[in-house]
């Protein structure tokens, strides 16, 4: 097997252990005295919501909707999918959380809800306060988004401008709730995976000001309004942990992102490569995040240790980029961008990073290889990895010598995949 194969394939198991289709039966209740009402959001929505179908009695009563991103739905009977825009949210994820909402409130006590939550629900999911419209929504994302701030630090300013979310779903609902997540935030942590539609939320309005200001985010006029009304104690805050409007909510974590590095590292260990998981919590600056993992790989090379090769270095979690520039690319293909650099064509060193949803950003790759040549061969079509980088075009630097790696929308998502294979 060629270190192309290998790597892709490394992918495809990790991916694999993470199957909505695989995993998320083992988790459903037996149908309860009433209705069955299923919602959700995210970009494993669709899969979950087929899963739900395929083993729920024929005869019980089983209705619903999710939203999940555009182009990642999948044929369903009895749960209506819809899609719509992320990472910035658009008007048909407002109005799908608007019907979730008015469908949820509907239930009685008898009843059940099931939610199924996924990374990506926290656009998809988007459903404003009265004072904040959708564009001025769309504004603090965009901005959020080019800022550079985690996924959890944005999470907490979505969750003080929406109906839905931060525990506000649940709280609205009478009857039983059962919400089965897919994580895809370091550490697990339910109420930020999709910004916590049914789960406590320990944050406050004071807490997603601070964010605004540390990341120098310019929001909107309504935006800040309403974030300080909310912390002079004119608005409610969200449900609070031990908070009795949660009481009857059970939140389950199914799928996450060391169950896929753990698959990985069999998928080595069958090919006799050591597998090492540096863990599944990564997080800051790609570019470097990059420039330690080469001083790891350098260390491995030139003295075998800590580490002997053949070894596969495997990592998961969620880097950031600052955007600088105005080219295309996602945290994936701007990693190994500074790795190519970092690392100069060191010889037996093979990479692969790629987002576990089969989209790197806004592209339609999911990340892309690594090898000991990609910077020769680059160099030789004119393309620089130094420019590309300052530019956060990755994208464009592994496109341009056939590195991409495309596999489209995987339907679940455990943040990202990361593994250099040091032979």
């Amino acid at each position: 097997m060629n270190q192309r194969t290998l790597l892709t394939d490394s992918f495809h198991a990790a991916v694999g252990a993470v199957d909505p289709l695989k995993i998320v039966a083992a988790y459903l209740p037996a149908p309860p005295k009433g209705r069955t009402l299923v919602v959700g959001a995210g970009k494993a929505a669709a899969s979950m919501a087929r899963a739900v179908e395929q083993v729920w009695p024929a005869g019980a009563p089983l209705e619903g909707l999710v939203v999940t991103r555009y182009a990642h739905g999948m044929p369903t009977e009895r749960i209506r999918v819809l899609e719509a825009g992320h990472p910035v949210p658009d008007s048909a994820g407002e109005q799908a959380a608007a019907e979730i909402l008015a469908l949820t409130t509907s239930l009685t006590p008898d009843d059940l809800l099931i939610a199924l939550v996924s990374g990506g629900g926290s656009s998809l999911l988007s459903l404003p306060v009265d004072s904040v419209p959708m564009v001025d929504l769309k504004a603090v994302t965009n901005s959020l988004l080019r800022s550079g701030a985690p996924i959890t630090e944005m999470n907490i300013v979505r969750k003080h401008l929406s109906r839905i979310q931060g525990g506000r779903l649940a709280a609205a609902c009478r009857a039983p709730v059962l919400t089965l997540i897919i994580s895809d935030v370091t550490g697990d942590d339910p109420s930020a995976i999709a910004s916590g539609p049914t789960c406590a939320d320990p944050s406050t309005y004071r807490d997603a000001l601070d964010i605004l200001k540390r990341f120098q985010v310019d929001a909107p006029a309504s935006v800040l309004a309403h974030l300080e009304a909310g912390a002079a104690g004119k608005i409610d805050e969200t449900p609070k942990p031990g908070d009795p409007a949660l009481a009857h909510v059970t939140n389950t974590v199914i799928g996450t992102p060391h169950q896929s590095l753990q698959a990985a590292a069999e998928f080595f260990r069958a090919h006799q490569i050591t597998p090492v998981v540096l863990g599944d919590t990564v997080t800051g600056e790609a570019t470097e995040v990059a420039k330690v993992y080469a001083a790891l790989v350098r260390e491995i090379r030139d003295h075998q240790q800590p580490f002997k090769p053949p070894v596969a270095l495997i990592s998961g979690g969620e880097c950031t980029v600052t955007v600088r520039g105005n080219g295309r690319g996602g945290r994936c293909v701007e990693f190994l961008t500074s790795l190519a650099i970092e690392l100069n064509g060191m010889p037996e060193v093979y990479a692969l990073a790629a987002d576990t949803d089969g989209i790197d950003g806004t592209e339609d790759n999911a990340g892309a290889l690594l090898f000991p040549d990609t910077v020769a061969r680059a160099t030789a079509k004119g393309v620089s990895a130094q420019k590309m980088l300052a530019n956060n075009d990755g994208y464009s630097y592994f496109e341009a010598i056939g590195d991409l790696l495309v596999t489209g929308p995987t339907r679940t998502n455990v943040n990202d995949y990361r593994v250099i294979l040091v032979l």
